[in-house]
């Protein structure tokens, strides 16, 4: 179920066979599968995850892979996190697991 939670609003990768031109292997990209909408909201939960959770482990490895990198890489790399986050989230509904290092609100009395 993980993968298709992940899949279901598109961003994953093209699937093979790979482009070749010249004896090049080129990969396809990121594929845009799935619902728009459902895709632009988690790209935005993924910017929004990035800002005010900044000690978990998703974003310290956006942080590590992509911190240095040029705005191309970055725009990738939101795709990813976006992704793992869906992912993460669905563990957080379906299991109660709470994403590594994030920080929830106490509990209101």
């Amino acid at each position: 179920m993980r993968a298709g939670a992940a899949r279901s609003p598109g961003g994953s990768g093209r699937p093979s066979p790979a482009y070749r031109s010249d004896q090049r292997v080129v990969d396809q990209g990121i594929s845009r599968g799935g619902r728009a909408s459902v895709r632009r909201v988690a790209t935005q939960v993924a910017w929004c995850w990035l800002r005010y959770q900044p000690t978990s482990a998703l974003t310290q490895w956006y942080q590590r892979r992509f911190g240095a990198a040029g705005t191309r890489a970055r725009r990738v790399g939101i795709v990813a996190v976006a992704r793992r986050l869906i992912i993460a989230l669905w563990r957080y509904v379906a299991h109660g697991v709470i994403p590594e290092g994030a920080g929830l609100k106490p509990q209101a009395a």
